[in-house]
C-alpha cells in the first residue's frame, strides 16, 4: 500500500505531465516563438486566451455555440426582471455550469467510443505480429515492439520466403495513432503477399514502393530495413529503405552500414539497392526504430546516439533478448514517469558459434 505523501507525489506529477501536454498540443511552436521576451503576466494572458481558443475551436458547431452562450451567462452573472413591486433575480452561473457539464459528458462519450475502437485495432494489431521470435539454425534472433499510443506505426515481423531464405523486417510509418497503424498494415500484408515472388530485394522495394504509393495515404510513407537471411550462413542480405542504419556490434567494437535508398511510398519511380555484410560468431546486428534515440523524459531530454552508443560496448557476451532488454530497460529508466513519445521497436540478430 502507498504511502499518503507517495500517492499525492505521483498525482502531483500525474497532474503536471497532463498540463505540459496540454500546452505542448493547443500552443504551437509558434505561438511559443511568440512568448519569447515577453513578461510573466502577459504571457500567462496569452496562453490562458490560446488554451480557451484552441479548446473551442476544436469542438463540433453545436457545442462551440454551447459553450460561447456558457461564457456569455457565466459573464452576465443574473438576471433581473421587475414586475409591479416584486423583483425576481436568476441566477446564470449554474445554468453556465450545466451546459459546460453537458459538453464535458459529450466530449467524454465520443473520447471513450474512439477508445474502445482504439483498443479493438489494437487487438487486430497483436493479432498480426508475430507470437514468438523466429527459429533458424545457427541465428538467435530477439524482436520486440513497444507502441506509444493504443496503435503504433512500427513494423516487426518475419516470415520464410522459401526453403532456405528467411526475412526479418522492422518498419516505421511515418507519424502516429490510427493513420499510420492503417498504413503498417497495408505494408505488412503486402509485404507477406510478393516477397516470396522475388529473389533481388531492390525489386522486391520497388514493386513494395509502386503498391504502397498508389494505394496509401498522401504524405504517408514508411522507413523499411529488410533482412534476409539463412539457416547456418554469415551472410545477411540488407534492404534499407531510409531507415536508420543496423548497428553492428563486435566485441567492444561497433559499427553501422551506410545509409542508402529512400522511405517506400515517398516517391513513385524511386530506385532502391541492395546491401551485404558478413556477421562474425557472436557479433550481434541491432535494428531498431527512432524511437529509441527519441525516447525523451520529463525535462524533455532525448535518450540520443551518445547513451545508445554507450550502451553498446557492454553487451558482449549476451543472447539477442538479452541484449535487447538490457537496451529497452534502459531507455525505459532514463524516460521515468514520462509519457512515450513515439514507438520503440528493436530487432537483434546474434550469429551462434558453430563447432
Amino acid at each position: 500500500m502507498k504511502k499518503p505523501d507517495e500517492s499525492f507525489k505521483q498525482m502531483r506529477g500525474t497532474l503536471n505531465r497532463d498540463l505540459k501536454e496540454m500546452y505542448h498540443f493547443y500552443v504551437d511552436e509558434e505561438r511559443k516563438r511568440k512568448l519569447i521576451g515577453k513578461k510573466r503576466i502577459k504571457r500567462w494572458l496569452y496562453i490562458c486566451w490560446w488554451l480557451l481558443e484552441g479548446l473551442v475551436s476544436k469542438l463540433s458547431p453545436a457545442r462551440r455555440l454551447i459553450v460561447v452562450i456558457c461564457l456569455c451567462l457565466f459573464l452576465t452573472g443574473q438576471m433581473k426582471f421587475q414586475y409591479a413591486d416584486s423583483e425576481l433575480v436568476i441566477g446564470l452561473h449554474q445554468f453556465a455550469f450545466l451546459g459546460l457539464l453537458i459538453v464535458l459528458m459529450l466530449e467524454l462519450k465520443d473520447k471513450l467510443l474512439a477508445k474502445d475502437e482504439l483498443k479493438t485495432g489494437r487487438a487486430v494489431q497483436l493479432a498480426l505480429m508475430p507470437e514468438r521470435n523466429p527459429q533458424i539454425p545457427g541465428w538467435d534472433v530477439w524482436l520486440f515492439t513497444h507502441p506509444a499510443n493504443d496503435v503504433g506505426g512500427d513494423l516487426v515481423d518475419y516470415l520464410q520466403v522459401g526453403d532456405n531464405r528467411w526475412a526479418i523486417i522492422l518498419a516505421d510509418v511515418s507519424g502516429k495513432g490510427l493513420a499510420a497503424a492503417l498504413l503498417m498494415a497495408k505494408l505488412q500484408s503486402t509485404i507477406r503477399a510478393v516477397a516470396s515472388d522475388h529473389e533481388s530485394l531492390a525489386e522486391l522495394a520497388a514493386h513494395l514502393n509502386h503498391i504502397l504509393y498508389r494505394d496509401g495515404i498522401p504524405g504517408k510513407f514508411a522507413t523499411m530495413l529488410y533482412l534476409e537471411v539463412k539457416p547456418d550462413s554469415e551472410k545477411i542480405r540488407v534492404l534499407n529503405a531510409g531507415h536508420i542504419p543496423p548497428v553492428i556490434v563486435t566485441g567492444n567494437q561497433f559499427s553501422s552500414l551506410p545509409p542508402i535508398a529512400i522511405p517506400i511510398a515517398a516517391f513513385p519511380d524511386a530506385v532502391f539497392k541492395e546491401q551485404e555484410l558478413d556477421l562474425p560468431p557472436e557479433a550481434l546486428l541491432i535494428v531498431y526504430s527512432d524511437g529509441l534515440t527519441e525516447a525523451r523524459n520529463e525535462k524533455d531530454e532525448f535518450f540520443g546516439e551518445e547513451r545508445f552508443n554507450a550502451l553498446l560496448p557492454g553487451l558482449q557476451g549476451m543472447s539477442a533478448e538479452q541484449a535487447g532488454l538490457v537496451i529497452f530497460e534502459e531507455v525505459e529508466r532514463f524516460v521515468g514517469d514520462a509519457r512515450a513519445s513515439d514507438d520503440f521497436s528493436i530487432i537483434i540478430l546474434k550469429r551462434r558459434f558453430m563447432l
